[in-house]
């Protein structure tokens, strides 16, 4: 296979991996930085402390951690056909890579949030400020370039699953390291797909480890 017949497909098997990581990022964004900050403001000590809650969402977080994302893009089919309509694609993809992903930040998002001094909080506690205030005034602004590291490191990660998600009818740059790299023995072509995800994540390591060092300045 020629450059000329390898470029159309992947473009578009490019488009649909940045579609794929694009919304599971979203998703994973708005889901697991509210759940890594509660395990934080429920656990001892916290402003929120409450046993029960804690231990119930970091069970949840626990078992959606433990599961490997081979079985869970199995075990989500049905749930997957319910959210988008089908069971193969980008778009079913989509929903156990944002699943999985969620509790994996969450955890992060939790290590981020619990390095911040808890002498700014109990600041913000002493001049009257609430719950929120906490948060959206100590604890993110804080933590913000540990979780700009922790965002980084899962879009990573949601790059690795989504190239896994391919070998299932997934689409993106996995379906087609399988259907022409492996099954066509395109062997030609498989080195360009793995050099093209090498150079993703690389850039997304960049982007991420500079923006970093600019928010810790």
């Amino acid at each position: 296979m020629n450059w000329d017949d390898m470029q159309p497909l992947l473009h578009d098997a490019t488009i649909e991996t940045a579609q794929m990581v694009g919304i599971a990022t979203l998703v994973t964004l708005l889901v697991g930085l509210p759940l890594g900050v509660l395990l934080v403001l429920t656990d001892r000590g916290g402003p929120l402390q409450n046993a029960l809650v804690n231990k119930v969402v970091g069970a949840v977080v626990n078992v959606g951690r433990s599961l490997p994302f081979v079985i869970l893009l199995v075990a989500l089919i049905p749930f997957t056909r319910w959210v988008v309509g089908t069971s193969i694609g980008w778009q079913a993809a989509t929903v156990p890579l944002a699943v999985g992903a969620v509790p994996f930040f969450a955890r992060l998002v939790e290590s981020a949030v619990r390095g911040v001094d808890g002498g700014l909080v109990e600041a913000v506690q002493a001049m009257g400020g609430g719950t929120w205030n906490v948060v959206r005034k100590a604890l993110l602004p804080e933590a913000l370039p540990a979780l700009v590291s922790a965002l980084t490191t899962t879009v990573i990660a949601l790059i690795g699953y989504s190239a896994m998600a391919g070998t299932v009818g997934g689409g993106g740059l996995g379906n087609l390291a399988i259907t022409y790299g492996y099954m066509r023995f395109e062997t030609g072509f498989m080195v360009v797909i793995v050099i093209e995800l090498v150079l993703l994540v690389t850039l997304v390591q960049l982007l991420g480890d500079l923006l970093t060092r600019r928010l810790k300045h």
